[in-house]
């Protein structure tokens, strides 16, 4: 494997605008190759993503998906920066895939890092110190071990670091930075909500099981011209 400098990445992310990350991982594929490793990234669509994240999202799409069974559902605000871009096949699709990703993962809360409180990450974090397996540990070691525990479990339940259920190669993330740069504007997830038949009700009573959400048994993709009642789109005020 090539060595990949901090001074490449920061080149090629200039070129770009793609994730810091993403760009070493361009230039590691590409054997240091900087126009081999422009090109990795505009395969993955990651190629100007980042330059447009910035941008004022104020338009796009509250979607509802009902999976079958009528048991389970997603509520799911996504945002673009125009109405035109709401309306086309590719924001929609996006819209139906993340509301799919989001019925399928029973533990994700949350859209991505900045939004878990910090009295979570502090209670998360005294779990985890509090753990027998580290009791004898250095405690700059507990401090890293349990670094790492609290980065995947958290990772776990964002929602743009899953891997896409359809792709595991790619995160949700990803998909979206794919969809920006096909689309050639901004797109943020604002927030969703996850609905199970009969969940904190006081006295549950037994349910019947919910199918399993997977690629094979979701509803299709909308088509962009077909109209659609659980989908309207939104503009913030």
């Amino acid at each position: 494997m090539a060595d990949v400098s901090a001074q490449m990445v920061k080149t090629l992310r200039e070129k770009t605008g793609a994730g810091m990350l993403d760009c070493k991982k361009a230039l590691e594929q590409a054997g240091g190759d900087m126009d081999k490793a422009i090109e990795v990234l505009r395969q993955k669509g990651l190629a100007s993503a980042e330059k447009k994240a910035g941008r004022s999202t104020m338009e796009g799409l509250i979607y509802s998906y009902i999976h079958t069974g009528s048991k389970l559902g997603v509520l799911l605000e996504i945002n673009c920066e125009t109405d035109f871009v709401a309306k086309g096949e590719d924001f929609q699709n996006l819209a139906h895939n993340i509301a799919l990703q989001i019925a399928a993962t029973e533990n994700v809360e949350y859209v991505d890092m900045s939004q878990i409180p910090a009295a979570v990450i502090e209670r998360e974090r005294a779990i985890e110190m509090g753990r027998e397996d580290l009791a004898q540990k250095p405690e700059a070691v507990r401090e890293k071990i349990v670094q790492g525990r609290l980065d995947k479990l958290f990772r776990e339940r964002c929602l743009l670091d899953q891997p896409y259920i359809k792709d595991p190669s790619i995160t949700v993330g990803d998909l979206i930075k794919q969809t920006i740069a096909r689309v050639g504007e901004n797109i943020r997830v604002r927030r969703f909500t996850r609905y199970r038949l009969g969940e904190e009700l006081a006295t549950p009573a037994p349910a019947s099981p919910v199918p399993e959400v997977t690629a094979a048994n979701a509803q299709p993709e909308p088509a962009a011209d077909a109209p659609q009642a659980s989908r309207s789109r939104t503009k913030k005020k």
